[in-house]
């Protein structure tokens, strides 16, 4: 389990900075106390569900990217994609199918 909290941590931090945020600056936008943000980054605690979305949010990278196996230097997916797959994220399935209908469309080859 420590294990799992130092690399959730080592991303946590990786996402942040990447971001060109400070502790405090993510704090912030997380709507966390600066000591909870730093206790996560070091692996010295874990976090909730709710915490972890907020992050997330904040960060604006899917929650899911907290527990990869690669590391922050793998090819960790930025930009536009990270926004979008966040937004997707919190989408009905109703929602996912009317995107999906778009993107087919707009993706349909011309002739």
């Amino acid at each position: 389990m420590d294990d799992l909290r130092k690399r959730f941590g080592l991303l946590v931090a990786a996402h942040r900075r990447r971001r060109g945020l400070t502790q405090e600056a993510l704090a912030e936008k997380a709507d966390l106390s600066v000591d909870m943000i730093s206790r996560i980054e070091v692996g010295g605690t874990g976090a909730r569900f709710p915490v972890i979305e907020r992050l997330a949010a904040a960060l604006e990278v899917d929650p899911a990217e907290f527990f990869t196996t690669q590391s922050h230097t793998d090819g960790m997916r930025r930009g536009p994609f990270a926004s979008l797959t966040v937004r997707l994220a919190r989408m009905s399935d109703a929602e996912l199918r009317w995107v999906e209908g778009i993107l087919e469309a707009a993706l349909k080859p011309r002739v």
